[in-house]
C-alpha cells in the first residue's frame, strides 16, 4: 500500500487509536499532527509533555496563542502535507482532510457526551471538566480553521472518503470498519 491515511475528527473520538490500528494492519508509519504540534509548544518553551496535555491550562495558553499567531498551524499543516504525500503514512490531524488531494480521508463522528466519557477515563477528570474541554477545544479549532483556511471543522464532511460514528461501538469495532474502508479504497 502505497496511498496514506488521514484520520479527522472532534476531540477525544478516538482518532489516535483508530489511526493506531490502521498503522499495524497495513504496516504504515503513524504519525499525530498534535504531537508534531505539542513539539513546536514545546520550542516555544511550554512542558507539552503526556497525551493529556491539550487538556491542561498550558495546553489551553498555546491553543490561544494558535489564535494570535497562525504561523504555528501553517508550518504544521506545511510539514503534515509533505509527509503525507510520501505515502504509507497514518496521520492524525483537523485540517489535512482539507488541503490534500489524494488518499483516505477517514472522520471519526461521536456525540460530545461518548467524547466527554472517553476523555473523563482517558485523563482521569470529572465529568463537567471533559465536557467544557472538549466543548472548548472543538469551538476554539474550529474557529480558528475557520479563519485561516475557510472551511467548517466538524460540519464540512464532505471531503472524507467515509464517515464513522463512533458512539456505541467498541475501539476494536471501530477500528475494524475503518479497516475494511481502506481495502475497499486501495
Amino acid at each position: 500500500m502505497t496511498k496514506s491515511i488521514v484520520i479527522s475528527g472532534p476531540p477525544a473520538v478516538g482518532k489516535t487509536t483508530v489511526a493506531k490500528g490502521l498503522a499495524e494492519e497495513f504496516e504504515l508509519k503513524y504519525l499525530s499532527g498534535g504531537d508534531v504540534l505539542k513539539e513546536m509548544a514545546k520550542d516555544h518553551g511550554f512542558d507539552s509533555q503526556g497525551d493529556d496535555w491539550w487538556d491542561t491550562q498550558d495546553g489551553m495558553k498555546f491553543l490561544n496563542q494558535r489564535e494570535e499567531n497562525s504561523e504555528f498551524d501553517k508550518k504544521l499543516d506545511k510539514k503534515l502535507i509533505e509527509l503525507f504525500n510520501e505515502g504509507k503514512m497514518v496521520i492524525t490531524s483537523y485540517t489535512l482532510p482539507w488541503l490534500i488531494k489524494d488518499g483516505i480521508k477517514i472522520w471519526l463522528e461521536g456525540s460530545r457526551e461518548s467524547s466527554t466519557k472517553r476523555m473523563q477515563s482517558r485523563d482521569n477528570m470529572s465529568s463537567e471538566d471533559a465536557f467544557a474541554i472538549t466543548k472548548q477545544r472543538f469551538d476554539k479549532n474550529k474557529a480558528l480553521y475557520k479563519k485561516l483556511y475557510d472551511f467548517d471543522f466538524g460540519d464540512d464532511k464532505s471531503v472524507f472518503d467515509v464517515i464513522i460514528n463512533t458512539d456505541n461501538l467498541t475501539a476494536k469495532q471501530v477500528i475494524d470498519v475503518a479497516k475494511e474502508t481502506v481495502r475497499k479504497l486501495l
